[in-house]
């Protein structure tokens, strides 16, 4: 119980933060938001994680099932389109239990995996029955560049099968509203990173081969320099320019890939996520409800 993993992490479930996101895609935000819940820790060691607070440096308060069950079904009640589980792959079986629980009592929305794509077959496996669309990266297929920037140089194969893994498990089916929100199926991210335009052209390719019609891409634009304390390696101390953005964009055309989204371009920092804070992002953005909300039917003590 008490031993520490690579993710930071004992088999004890923690969460960061929990609360009604709308800055994800439309078929993900929809008009009433995405119920985005952070888990403590990650399988991975990006050098420039935007959300390295709780993902690497520990921040956040372990919970039980049935809280966890709780913060399902307060997200629910407020109206979000799903439950956004980021970065569970560590904690896999607790929140595979924790989302049995709170099916048993009403949680009847989808359940969205966000994940950094670094999954084990077996992990897949475990989630099955739960995991209603699938949002993993694909950060990289070059094993140089995963080794250096997401300290995993084996992570290109494993991504790669996991995500042919998970096509196989869910079709996108989408809601007929507004937007279109997603209710099974994958949507593959990929952060483009400066400099290194030539591993998002690999993605590209590889989504345009193995994925096209099967899943959705989301090209993120928002690299931003981030400084974590005790990393030292060298990353791109600049955001994405407009000339590679366009380049992107050409990428696109040129392997015939409509069935997605592209970030506009973001240059600046002022919306990165400070976890410390009881909303980490805008008030636009985000709304929390966790430690905030009382668990259904229990009065918030607070009043």
């Amino acid at each position: 119980m008490g031993q520490l993993g690579f993710c930071g992490e004992t088999s004890a479930l923690r969460l960061g933060f929990a609360g009604i996101h709308r800055g994800e895609e439309p078929p993900l935000a929809g008009t009433g938001g995405s119920g985005t819940i952070f888990v403590c820790g990650c399988n991975l060691g990006c050098v420039f994680c935007q959300n390295f607070q709780v993902s690497q440096k520990g921040l956040g308060r372990a919970i039980s099932t049935e809280e966890f069950a709780d913060i399902c079904l307060v997200l629910q009640e407020k109206g979000v389109h799903n439950i956004n589980i980021v970065t569970g792959s560590h904690a896999a079986p607790a929140l595979a239990q924790g989302l049995e629980t709170a099916r048993k009592q009403g949680l009847s929305i989808p359940v969205l995996w966000n994940s950094s794509g670094y999954e084990g077959l077996e992990t897949l496996e475990i989630l099955k029955s739960t995991v209603d669309v699938y949002l993993p990266d694909l950060k990289t297929l070059d094993s140089n560049l995963a080794a250096k920037f997401f300290k995993a140089p084996d992570y290109p194969e494993h991504a790669a099968k996991a995500i042919i893994k998970m096509i196989e498990y869910k079709t996108l089916v989408f809601n007929q509203d507004q937007y279109r929100t997603l209710v099974s199926g994958v949507m593959i991210r990929h952060l483009v990173i400066p400099g290194h335009l030539e591993a998002t052209r690999q993605v590209i390719s590889w989504f345009a081969e193995n994925c096209r019609g099967k899943a959705l891409l989301s090209l993120m634009t928002q690299y931003t320099p981030v400084y974590i304390p005790d990393v030292k390696t060298k990353i791109p101390r600049r955001f994405l320019s407009q000339s590679e953005y366009e380049e992107v964009l050409l990428m696109l055309n040129e392997y015939g890939i409509d069935d997605g989204f592209c970030q506009e371009l973001v240059t600046g920092s002022d919306w990165l996520p400070d976890f410390t804070r009881q909303n980490p992002f805008s008030s636009e953005l985000s709304v929390p409800v966790w430690p905030l909300a009382p668990a259904p039917g229990k009065k918030d003590q607070a009043e």
